[in-house]
């Protein structure tokens, strides 16, 4: 792993003030309270935004609910093109829009925070086109009998993100949402909130006030009530098992539908005949080394079969160390920063646990330098251990750092025995030449989001979401729009109405 000193742009001089949008306004939270905003690569202070609470959330939930009924009677078609608007609008602040996430985040300005920015302005510009969308069905009851369903928004939705890829998760919830023809109020994450702001930023040019309101706290004093705001029609929450259980509680209390993107622990098989470059390079890309892992599809456990386990891993071994871990903010860097410091030390109490194991074999990597250039961010060095066992701690548990456990298998049910043997269920990924044995392991692995031989990210119109507890419900595409953010009415009329007089 090259840990040389890097050339660093010049960092902002002053932390800067945020403010979040509450009825069309940019305002400071009711107690005036703020929490600062961290630079993780470089432990530096970027940004101070305000410290919303349940007065701030009864405020934007307000706002959204007085807004509602004029928003949900616009056409779709020209909500549609409001959002093709803002489309455009965000393209031409790509790169603004880049700095910010790789400052906030951590996640290198190349490959992550750029990525993340271009797929966003896509995900306005999908669901803009997929208004004309929102339209129901007729059910053929009898000649006289006109039966119908209509698609309707379901009121004020209130959303919570996590900070691994904000602006995107951001617009996920956003764009489908709005173009249903619901109103939103989106909780940001308290350590990359930034990023969220200039794309509400964006938002609020072409959209009436009240229609979108972004608050900046923290999960206890600002999610927890709009998780428990009794106006909120619909709760949609992207982050960790643990606190979506906590989200799914308060919805039960009120009834109302959620939508729960959760936590991963995914399986990559790789069957004998893939010991080769690019299979490697999809398994680098799988497992989110570049985002530092710090993603729920990261494929976290890679089951080798026995024959190509030590060649697999040397070639692996290869690739990921040239890979250059760095300033998230230069160009040259392919890997950034863990996000914040208690992140970082979880991730460096897993792999002390994974060297202290007698079973386990450290392939590469292994805790992070003290001294020098790497010591003055959060930065994790990519790791990877061998071990023959899919049942201890590193194996099992989300670190949502870089850290890859090898185990090798012979039989192919084993494989899958194994891969399914997890309380999660949200990505996998096969990688063979035979596409026979390819769908048959895609098809048994219990998974809401397989891939076969690639590990590329979600697009749009991908079905994305997960199985046990890595969620309920699907985003990214139409039907993640028409199942979380609209709810169906049949309407019958019986059409065989006696005339008047007769």
């Amino acid at each position: 792993m090259s840990i040389t000193e890097q050339a660093r742009p010049a960092a902002t001089s002053k932390p800067r003030h945020a403010r979040m949008l509450i009825d069309g306004a940019w305002v400071d939270s009711a107690s005036g309270e703020t929490l600062t905003v961290e630079n993780p690569g470089r432990r530096t202070t970027v940004a101070t935004i305000p410290r919303g609470a349940k007065a701030d959330v009864d405020r934007a939930v307000n706002a959204a609910q007085k807004a509602f009924p004029a928003w949900s009677k616009i056409p779709p078609r020209q909500r549609g093109r409001l959002l093709l608007r803002i489309a455009d609008a965000m393209e031409a602040r790509i790169e603004e829009m880049a700095h910010i996430i790789a400052e906030e985040t951590g996640n290198a300005i190349r490959t992550q925070a750029r990525p993340e920015a271009t797929l966003t302005a896509d995900i306005f510009r999908y669901f803009g086109g997929l208004a004309g969308e929102l339209k129901g069905e007729t059910i053929p009851l009898g000649e006289h009998v006109l039966s119908y369903t209509r698609r309707e928004p379901l009121g004020v939705v209130g959303a919570i993100i996590p900070w691994n890829a904000p602006v995107l998760l951001g617009a996920l919830k956003i764009a489908p949402a709005l173009c249903a023809g619901n109103t939103l109020v989106l909780k940001t994450a308290e350590d990359a909130p930034l990023g969220v702001l200039l794309m509400t930023e964006i938002c609020q040019e072409f959209l009436p006030p009240g229609v979108l309101n972004v608050l900046t706290g923290t999960g206890e004093e600002c999610g927890g009530p709009l998780a428990q705001n009794p106006i909120i029609q619909k709760l949609s929450f992207t982050g960790s098992t643990e606190v979506g259980k906590i989200i799914m509680r308060a919805a039960a209390e009120r009834i109302v539908p959620v939508s729960l993107e959760l936590g991963g622990k995914s399986p990559s098989i790789v069957y004998p005949d893939a010991d080769e470059d690019w299979v490697v390079d999809g398994v680098i890309s799988g497992m989110r080394f570049t985002r530092q892992s710090q993603s729920c599809t990261a494929g976290s456990r890679l089951f080798l079969h026995q024959d190509i386990f030590d060649s697999f891993l040397d070639k692996l071994t290869t690739k990921v160390q040239a890979l250059k871990l760095g300033d998230p903010l230069d160009e040259t860097s392919d890997i950034g920063s863990i996000i914040n410091e208690k992140q970082f030390r979880k991730v460096c109490n897993y792999v002390d646990e994974g060297l202290k194991r007698k079973d386990a074999r450290l392939v590469f990597g292994g805790l992070p330098p003290k001294d020098g250039p790497l010591s003055q961010g959060y930065f994790a060095v990519p790791t990877v251990f061998a071990d023959t066992s899919n049942d201890w701690r590193l194996a099992r548990e989300e670190i949502f750092g870089p850290v890859l456990v090898a185990i090798p298998w012979k039989d192919e049910d084993e494989a899958i025995r194994m891969a399914n043997d997890s309380h999660y269920g949200l990505a996998a990924y096969v990688w063979t030449h035979e596409i026979g044995s390819a769908l048959r392991a895609a098809h048994a692995i219990e998974s809401g989001w397989v891939q076969v031989n690639q590990g590329l990210g979600q697009q749009p119109g991908h079905s994305y979401g997960g199985y046990k507890q890595s969620g309920i419900g699907r985003e990214f595409s139409l039907e993640g729009m028409l199942d979380s953010f609209t709810q169906r009415k049949n309407v019958t009329v019986n059409m065989n109405v006696p005339r008047r007089g007769t």
